[in-house]
């Protein structure tokens, strides 16, 4: 799938073309996209992006705080999961209009202190986080990659 698509939309105009056939509210598995491609995907779209590369983290708290600093949202997300998913729902929403999110979650630990249960509740908080964007009419498109 190419990033680089002509756009068929008036200048100025955002449009989804440079994630055609990826639904606007989904939690995704990179695949074939690259990071810098979906970064420019999130600027041609005037969309946030959001990057956390979570290689050196080894437990959940590592997880935490790795996304709370790379994100730079408040101390408190590194507290648990439900803090994440307040942090990317509601005091955002309540900021002001919000043009979109692409989210990139590169490396995702898989090891015993970080195991598949634990990644999939991780997971599940931008898939919440997605719906919420989503019941709202603003897309939220989170991608990852497990190291």
């Amino acid at each position: 799938m190419s990033l680089h698509q002509e756009s068929t939309a008036p200048p100025g105009a955002p449009v989804d073309v440079p994630l055609r056939g990826v639904r606007p509210n989904i939690v995704q598995s990179i695949r074939a996209f690259r990071v810098h491609e979906l970064q420019e995907a999130a600027r041609s779209l005037r969309q946030h992006f959001l990057y956390a590369n979570l290689a050196h983290a080894q437990t959940k708290q590592d997880v935490l705080d790795l996304i709370a600093q790379q994100f730079m949202l408040s101390v408190h997300v590194g507290k648990n999961f439900d803090a994440l998913y307040d942090s990317m729902t509601d005091p955002v929403h309540k900021s002001g209009p919000q043009p979109g999110f692409i989210v990139v979650l590169e490396h995702i630990p898989a090891n015993a202190k970080f195991d598949k249960e634990a990644r999939e509740q991780l997971l599940d908080i931008f898939r919440d986080a997605a719906d919420y964007w989503g019941d709202r009419k603003i897309p939220f498109r989170c991608f990852y990659s497990f190291l």
